[in-house]
């Protein structure tokens, strides 16, 4: 049994990274978001919508522990801010587990974000110049839980086939 923890900042690419290296090890691949929203019935924008930010949490990490006590090998991407609370950030030095956080640049993660805003309930209401600037205060106030992390792999400039390969690295 091994977990692939994928952990970082929204638009940093766990999701589309974690199916890349799914597909390659051979092992299934679970977006914590993914499977929140398939047990819940809802996105994850209606959640904290229609019951707040603490539900959501609370299910989060409910479903979280679920998948880490899963006997399952596995390539898990957490949402950007999971690791923060609930004490989540203790799953990332499980034993058979190896976490990794994809660090990415201000400019970088706004570039990626500002176009998909309306899919991220966090950022949705904010103009582009409030953007930049939450970027860089979340980046600030998460990066304690983000380099708990057992390894850090920074993604600017790389491609996912170059992310992946870098894991690969890692895990071997």
């Amino acid at each position: 049994m091994r977990k692939v923890i994928l952990i970082g900042y929204m638009g940093s690419g766990k999701s589309t990274v974690a199916k890349a290296l799914a597909q390659k090890m051979g092992i299934p691949h679970y977006d914590l978001d993914e499977v929140i929203e398939k047990r819940s019935g809802n996105s994850i924008s209606k959640i904290f919508e229609a019951k707040g930010e603490l539900f959501f949490r609370l299910l989060e990490h409910e479903v979280l522990s679920e998948l880490v006590a899963s006997p399952e090998s596995m390539i898990l991407s957490w949402g950007g801010g999971t690791p923060c609370y609930a004490n989540n950030n203790e799953f990332l030095s499980s034993e058979n587990t190896t976490s990794i956080y994809l660090s990415a640049s201000i400019e970088n993660l706004y570039h990626r974000i500002v176009n998909e805003k309306e899919k991220r309930p966090m950022v949705a209401n904010k103009s582009e110049e409030e953007l930049k600037e939450f970027i860089a205060k979340h980046l600030f106030d998460r990066s304690f839980y983000y380099n708990q992390a057992n390894f850090t792999i920074h993604v600017d400039q790389k491609s996912i086939d170059e992310i992946v390969t870098e894991i690969e690295t890692i895990l071997a």
